[in-house]
């Protein structure tokens, strides 16, 4: 017999082995194939069971609105406004119809006019009675500040000086057209008191000196820029009791306001006089250290019966010295604070100053004449329109919705760049103006910081002009006026502010 060697040993126990293991792996094959069909059902069912635990799984972010339609941080004209951009698509005219004929219903009683127009291209998009003659109330300042513009330039300035008077030891306060008067020091970084009467008393004071004045000063005061009624006789006399509006002087404090942060109640009746007394006692004060003192009386100089003062004893000589001068802001900002305040009284201070640049008499009938001829030259001018005054006060204006959607355009467009000058000045929804208050619920939040529009409001009358951005980035315009409203009734607002959020979520295809 032969003897085994220790490798053979080795080999055999390996075979030994392997055959052990590989019997082994057979009899677990069923347990493997198991545990891999469990952990594949574990998987889902752990998926579905874990939000029960760990709360749903966030939802993707929205992406953000594009640039032109987010809230604008500051109050720009417009959120990235070049010209229109013709790239982007036009609403098509029956979907615009079909989301504002159930929204522009009147609430008990009366009707709502309407035209919405491409602003690029002018297309009318909606239009439901927007040739009709309406009573516009203070759309009508949309107009007025369309007329300044053209007729005076957006960087023209008002100038109220100090003269010599008609004899020694008078000193004449002659208005220039300034209503935004300030009574302290003038103050450059505002629109309101941009020019102060304490300055022009201080320069006043200054040249008597330097002239050699000593004594008692005399002042008397010019009105006689605007001449004629300095009421409207179309106002109703509540709207002037209320404080709605006075008689009109080329020279006034705070816009013919006791207090420029106050901007209801009663005003002062005679603005030109309330002026010139301010400035008496701010002479008063500059020439208290300087030897002059000044009468407590203030005067003011006759007028010719064609409206021009005629200080007695300088018939036919040559100007009087000009002891002091301050200028106003620039018709720009006063049409921008016109709009936005809806302020009658600067606005018809505006509209007979407009009448004086184009040689009409400063009066309440050559600024509506004036405005209207400014229309017309510029190719805005509507068929029948008829203005009694330019602030909309009155109950006579006619003009239909229309006209101002094609003022708007007009301002917007760009193509007379004076007249984009008055873009800052439309009240933003939300934000700022005669708008700040509204759109704030739910059905029209959605509009606030897009919508830019001038108000209108009187007893029986509503409307909103203005511009915005619909949500493919095609700029509108639009005018909306309700006239035989029931007074008060909330829902009438509401069916104008529903309208034009509903422009600016608008995509209309």
């Amino acid at each position: 017999m032969t003897k085994t060697s220790s490798t053979d040993q080795w080999l055999g126990r390996a075979r030994q082995a392997a055959g052990s293991g590989a019997s082994g792996v057979r009899r677990s094959w069923p347990l493997v194939l198991l545990s891999a069909l469990l952990v594949a059902l574990a998987v889902p069912a752990a998926l579905l069971v874990a939000p029960g635990f760990l709360g749903p799984e966030p939802p993707a972010p929205a992406p953000p609105p594009p640039a032109w339609q987010q809230v604008p941080t500051a109050l720009s004209p417009v959120p990235g406004l070049a010209p229109p951009d013709g790239s982007a698509p036009v609403p098509l005219p029956s979907a615009v119809s079909a989301q504002l004929e159930p929204l522009l219903k009147a609430d008990g009683g009366g009707t709502f006019t309407a035209v919405v127009q491409d602003a690029l291209t002018g297309q009318v998009l909606f239009d439901r009675g927007g040739s009709e003659g309406r009573v516009p109330a203070s759309n009508m300042k949309l107009l007025a500040a369309v007329a300044a513009l053209r007729a005076l330039g957006p960087e023209h300035r008002f100038a109220t000086r100090a003269v010599a008077g008609p004899e020694p030891g008078q000193v004449v306060l002659v208005g220039g057209g300034d209503v935004l008067l300030g009574p302290g020091g003038s103050a450059p970084e505002q629109v309101m008191g941009h020019a102060g009467l304490a300055t022009l008393a201080a320069q006043a004071v200054e040249a008597l000196q330097t002239g050699g004045a000593t004594g008692e000063i005399k002042v008397l005061v010019d009105d006689s820029l605007f001449p004629g009624p300095a009421l409207n006789p179309a106002w109703e006399s509540g709207d002037v009791a209320a404080g709605e509006v006075a008689p009109v002087y080329p020279l006034a404090l705070n816009s013919a306001r006791y207090d420029p942060a106050v901007t209801t109640g009663p005003r002062p009746q005679d603005a030109a006089m309330t002026a010139a007394e301010e400035f008496a006692a701010r002479l008063r004060t500059a020439g208290a250290g300087a030897g002059l003192t000044v009468a407590a009386a203030v005067e003011r100089l006759p007028r010719t019966t064609a409206g021009t003062t005629v200080p007695p004893g300088l018939e036919g000589n040559s100007q009087p010295a000009v002891l002091g001068e301050v200028h106003s802001a620039t018709v720009a900002e006063q049409v921008n604070l016109m709009l936005q305040d809806s302020d009658n009284y600067l606005a018809e201070a505006l509209g007979r100053l407009t009448a004086l640049a184009d040689g009409l008499p400063g009066s309440n009938d050559g600024a509506t004449t004036a405005v209207g001829a400014q229309l017309a030259a510029a190719g805005l001018a509507a068929e029948g329109m008829e203005l009694v005054d330019v602030c909309g006060l009155a109950m006579g204006n006619q003009v239909p919705a229309r006209q101002f959607s094609e003022v708007v355009r007009a301002i917007t467009s760009g193509m007379d760049t004076r007249l984009r000058a008055a873009l800052g000045g439309f009240p933003v929804a939300g934000l700022s103006g005669t708008l700040d208050t509204r759109y704030g619920d739910a059905a029209t939040a959605r509009g606030a910081g897009l919508v830019r529009a001038k108000t209108g409001t009187l007893n029986t009358v509503l409307a909103l002009s203005g511009y915005v951005v619909d949500a493919d980035g095609r700029l509108l315009v639009f005018s909306f006026i309700g006239n035989g409203l029931t007074p008060g009734a909330a829902g009438n607002k509401e069916a104008l502010d529903r309208a034009a959020t509903a422009l600016a979520g608008c995509g209309c295809r």
